[in-house]
Order: C-alpha cells, then structure tokens, then sequence
C-alpha cells in the first residue's frame, strides 16, 4: 500500500496540473521570455545594430540580429543593453569605434556588425570589443540561410557569453516541452520544440491523450517520450526531423520516465508489470533486450544516467519517503541514498559535468527545485513557487529549465545555477509544462 500511495501521488500532481491548464484555450504562440531577477550589478554593453542588408530569391532579409543578440543578453539576467535611443553613433567595424566615447558613456563591451550577401546565404560579420582596454575579444563570420539566421544570431551570442563570462553560451540550442490545449473533453496534448528562448515553436506530435516525460537523445536527433494513445502508457522515440517514430515498449503495466545513455544506445525506463510495481529497467534499442536493474516492494521511478554511463540515478521510497539513490550498473551493487535533507526529493537530474543534482525538493510545505553538491552534499533551494517541478539542466550547465504554477497559469521559468538569475517563459492562454533542454548540436 506504501507503494501505491507514492505512485498515486506522483500521477495525480501531473494530472491536477493538466485539469486545471483546461480551463483556458491555449494558443500556438512562441513563449514570451520575461526577467524576474538578475544579477545586482550587470554587466553594461553596447550592441550596435548591425549594418548593410541581404538580397534574398524572396526579397530583402530584415532580421534586426543585433536585436536578438539584445534580447538573448539582457535574457540571461547578466547584461544590461545600452538603449539604442542613447546612442550618438553606429559604427558598423572594429576601426570605426571610438572606444572613448563608448567607455565615457558607461559601457564596458561594444559589439558592432554588418550583414552581407554571400553565394547562396547571408554573411554575418562581428567584432566584440573591451572598451575598458581597448582590446579586440572576437572576430568572427557567420554564414546562414535565411531560414537559419535566427540560430546564427543565437551563435553571436554565445561567442560573446562566453568571451566575457567564460562560461559556454546556450542560446543556440532548443527546448521541448508539452503544451495543453482546449476543454474536456476535447482537450489535446502537443509535443513541442522551441529555440532556448521560446521562439520558432514547432509541434511534433499532437494527441488528445498525455504525453509525458520528454527526454533527448544526446545527439539532439530523437525525443523519446510517453504517449497514452492506445489508453495506455507506450514509450515512443521520434525523429524530431522528419518526426517518424517507433514504439520501443508497450508492456503489460506501467511503461514510463525514459532517459537516454550517453552513448544512445539505450533507455532507463519505468515498468511496472501487471502488479503494478514500478522498477528501472535498461532497454537495449537494436536488440530490445531488458536488462532490470532495481528489484524491491518499493516503487523505483524516474532513472537518469550519469554522464559517464556507469551509474543511475532514480527516485525510491523504499526508506519510506520519496529519496534519490544512485546505482552503479555493474552486478550486485546496491542502491546508495544520495539525499537527506528534506522529505521529498524526487526528479533526479544531473549536470552535464555530473558534479550536481537537480531535484525536486519538499522546502517550507512547497515543492520547489533544488541543486545539490554531489561531492559535499550541499543542498541550495532555487526556486520559489508552491508547486515547481521537472527540472532539466541546460547543456553548458549554467541553468536549469523547469514548470511552474504562476497565478493559476503554468509556465515555465530558468534559474541559474547559482540562484542569481530567473526568467520566466509564458504563452498566452497557453499550459505547458514537461521541459526538456536539448544538448549542444553537433557540427
């Protein structure tokens, strides 16, 4: 009875949440980023609009980049733009800024560029420039399409992310999360792929039934998720591309919560047989082999690997309590709890450089995200709403991405690491939840 109490609850959050997103019609609109706090002192810089224009086979391509990079920047929580209105010049190149002027008007970096034609594409060039030291920190040339040139001025604002913070940009990657739509009971599920900050957003799959735990393969190519379209719970994978997909386990019982090994080859899952007892299981994609890696009365759920491959992480209350334990895959390891606390930890995430912990942590009568130290076993609570959850980190590691309940409207909100930083990501009339932060593209 222990068990099922704890898999009754954890069922029952998703769906209270999915109810209550029905009461609105929710529209196909990109999500709306908006900062809810940054750092006290951010960083001043000055990003010119770009000059010069491209001819297109469709006509004249206006993307205003420079405005993108803007809004990426001023997103992160940790710049602060200075406002076009205020600026007495628009240099276009390195030699044409009179870095003085800049410094004098409080900028510490200056960033200048100009568009061009180039065969068949559009040629983005950029220069970064310290206006402290008069030092050139980038240089560099982007060529896209015209379809593509959003993500190349997503692409300009990790080079300059990174420049300045040293830490590697994530702008230019993508998210997907599952949006909700309509009135009982004609209500519809949609798997959603978006660039990181909510635009370009792409449906992939659209159900009238749930779908459930997102999760990418480390390649960026496939979304394995939950479907209950045959009223019952089906893992799928899909190619987000050309969006054909394979149903990889519709056993008897619980089929859920797949995460992907690094090499992605396979999938950790949740199955439950037909008693109904969730334990993780590994599944071997090309040869569908089940290899069963917990075996206990309690209900073991939401695996998650270790970078390295040699470990899963996984939430249990075979102590009683929602923990997160961690098992090496190597025969007759036992399961070691890896949280103390508090007394709910579930969702186990893990950073990309696998040092830290995501979670979702009982704090005050709140269900809020927490990160923990894996070596000192430091725990710093990030988040703030009353019911907060799916955490997922970015790839560089610097945020987590997860859903949230803002005045009736779920949403999704990021956090830095640090606790620094937040914004939050709505869509009009729109309920999503599920976030999941795609990796880094492969060239």
């Amino acid at each position: 009875m222990r068990a099922r109490r704890f898999s009754l609850r954890a069922s029952a959050a998703w769906f209270a949440a999915a109810l209550a997103a029905c009461a609105t019609f929710a529209a196909r609109a990109q999500l709306k980023i908006e900062i809810t706090s940054g750092v006290t002192d951010p960083i001043p810089i000055a990003i010119v609009p770009f000059a010069g224009s491209a001819q297109t086979a469709s006509g004249p391509y206006d993307l205003d980049v420079a405005n993108v990079v803007q809004h990426d920047l001023e997103g992160s929580g940790r710049f602060r733009a200075m406002p076009r209105t205020q600026m007495t010049q628009k240099p276009s190149s390195a030699a044409d800024v009179k870095l003085a002027d800049w410094r004098a008007s409080g900028n510490d970096y200056v960033v200048v560029g100009r568009l061009s034609p180039s065969g068949d594409g559009i040629a983005i060039d950029f220069e970064l420039l310290n206006a402290l030291n008069g030092t050139q920190l980038a240089s560099q040339r982007f060529t896209a399409s015209a379809s593509a040139m959003r993500d190349a001025a997503h692409r300009i604002s990790d080079v300059i992310y990174e420049k300045i913070l040293g830490v590697r940009g994530a702008f230019a990657t993508r998210i997907a999360y599952v949006s909700l739509e309509g009135e009982l009971p004609q209500q519809r599920f949609q798997l959603i792929v978006a660039d990181a900050d909510g635009a370009n957003p792409r449906v992939v799959l659209e159900s009238r039934s749930p779908i459930m735990s997102p999760a990418w393969s480390p390649d960026g190519e496939y979304l394995a998720y939950v479907s209950f379209e045959n009223r019952k719970s089906s893992v799928y994978v899909q190619q987000v591309r050309s969006g054909t997909r394979q149903l990889v386990s519709a056993r008897a019982g619980i089929n859920g919560a797949p995460a992907w090994s690094p090499d992605g080859r396979r999938l950790a899952l949740t199955l439950g047989g037909s008693n109904g007892n969730a334990d993780v299981y590994v599944l071997d994609l090309a040869t569908q082999a089940l290899t069963r890696i917990t075996d206990d009365p309690s209900i073991d759920t939401e695996p998650v690997w270790s970078p390295d491959g040699r470990a899963l992480f996984f939430t249990s209350d075979r102590g009683g309590n929602p923990q997160i334990y961690r098992v090496e895959l190597t025969p007759g390891d036992k399961p070691k709890r890896i949280t103390f606390g508090s007394s709910y930890c579930a969702r186990p995430r893990i950073s990309p450089d696998g040092t830290q912990l995501a979670m979702v942590t009982l704090d005050e009568s709140n269900y809020r995200i927490a990160v923990q130290d894996l070596a000192s076993g430091t725990v710093r609570v990030l988040s703030h709403g009353r019911l907060d959850e799916s955490p997922s980190f970015a790839p560089n590691g610097a945020m987590l991405i997860y859903a949230a309940t803002d005045h009736g409207q779920s949403v999704l909100q990021r956090v830095s690491v640090d606790g620094l930083t937040s914004q939050r990501l709505t869509a009009a009339q729109a309920a999503v939840r599920e976030p999941v932060w795609a990796p880094f593209s492969h060239p």
